[in-house]
């Protein structure tokens, strides 16, 4: 091999039918160098922002991933010495996804400077078209001769880039696939010994005083979970409001944050697992909860298309749609929150009958 990388062939051997045939070692370094070269390799997307002494940013691999295979966000951010970072929470912007794993570090460069990430791995819920929105991330400029903040503000805020990526389905569109059974239908099992009711009868009174101790301390345990509810939901939302949402990104960012808070209140309020699931398959859910009156469930249920219009269609709602959202999301606070001090008597009581009937 000469020193460009090209094979000498006048050494070569010429075979009887006419070719050339390489030595075997020729062939050995052939095939390690083809095994050596990548047979796929995806760098994934990436895109930086940068706001005064702080850059943000955000890596998306692999760029084209499978449904049914994980992908992993990084959002790392680094911020000049004497800046002072603020990153988002946990999950932020993060709901229409589901989150496997989550990891974040912090760290002081050589130079001073602030180094911090956050890297989650994430189930795509479906194939198709998907978008990471823009992650909000604040920062206090506390060095010498430079303002902490905006006035009026207590920080300033960096929105990342939206990073737009698609899904790939594993069968091309045009397959039909055929569901079959593996098994016919099972018979039904044979009468057993008396023994067994013995059993059975011991169980079922296992299980009601199980069930009695559950539901007591149960009680106890909502009490106190639905009087934080309302405080921490109401405070997120007054803070919420204060942020800017003049930018498209910035509106998209909102929509999602508080369509988060009501959907958090909902669980911790009124035991509703609200975040695993559709807007669809809750909205089912809420309808057959004795705690939302009809009105209540009319109220989210517009409040919820709304914020699925803007987070998913691409819907850029008016002012006017924004403050109507906020407005409808704080009403649904406080008058929830002042049904659930009149009824914890009537709860109460109707958690004790359903245990009598056991």
């Amino acid at each position: 091999m000469t020193p460009g990388g090209v094979v000498d062939t006048r050494h070569l051997r010429r075979n009887p039918l006419g070719g050339t045939s390489l030595p075997l070692a020729a062939h050995l370094l052939l095939g390690l160098s083809l095994l050596a070269q990548p047979v796929w390799a995806d760098e994934g997307l990436e895109k930086s922002t940068r706001k005064g002494p702080v850059k943000a940013t955000v890596r998306l691999e692999p760029r084209q991933p499978r449904i049914g295979d994980p992908i992993l966000l990084t959002l790392n951010v680094t911020a000049e010495k004497g800046v002072e970072l603020i990153m988002p929470e946990f999950g932020q912007v993060m709901e229409r996804f589901t989150i496997i794993d989550f990891v974040k570090n912090e760290r002081i460069d050589d130079q001073g400077q602030t180094v911090s990430s956050h890297r989650y791995e994430l189930q795509p819920p479906r194939s198709g078209k998907q978008t990471i929105p823009p992650i909000l991330v604040e920062f206090v400029d506390r060095r010498n001769g430079s303002k902490p903040a905006p006035e009026g503000f207590d920080s300033y805020e960096l929105l990342t880039e939206r990073l737009s990526f698609e899904v790939q389905s594993v069968l091309p569109s045009d397959v039909q696939v055929e569901l079959n059974p593996p098994l016919g239908e099972l018979s039904l099992m044979g009468p057993s010994g008396g023994r067994v009711w013995v059993w059975v009868m011991g169980l079922l009174l296992l299980f009601a005083a199980a069930f009695w101790g559950w539901r007591v301390w149960l009680a106890s345990r909502q009490k106190a979970r639905r009087r934080s509810a309302y405080e921490i939901a109401m405070g997120r939302l007054t803070e919420l409001v204060t942020r800017s949402r003049n930018e498209p990104e910035q509106v998209d960012a909102f929509f999602v944050e508080l369509s988060a808070i009501v959907r958090w209140y909902l669980e911790n309020r009124f035991e509703l697992r609200a975040p695993e699931l559709t807007t669809e398959e809750f909205l089912d859910s809420m309808s057959q909860s004795p705690d939302l009156s009809e009105g209540h469930q009319a109220m989210l249920r517009e409040f919820l298309r709304q914020a699925d219009l803007v987070k998913f269609a691409n819907f850029v709602p008016s002012k006017q749609d924004t403050d109507e959202s906020v407005t409808a999301a704080r009403r649904f606070l406080e008058e929830t929150r002042q049904a659930e001090s009149e009824g914890e008597t009537s709860d109460a009581s109707r958690s004790v009958a359903e245990v009598a009937r056991v």
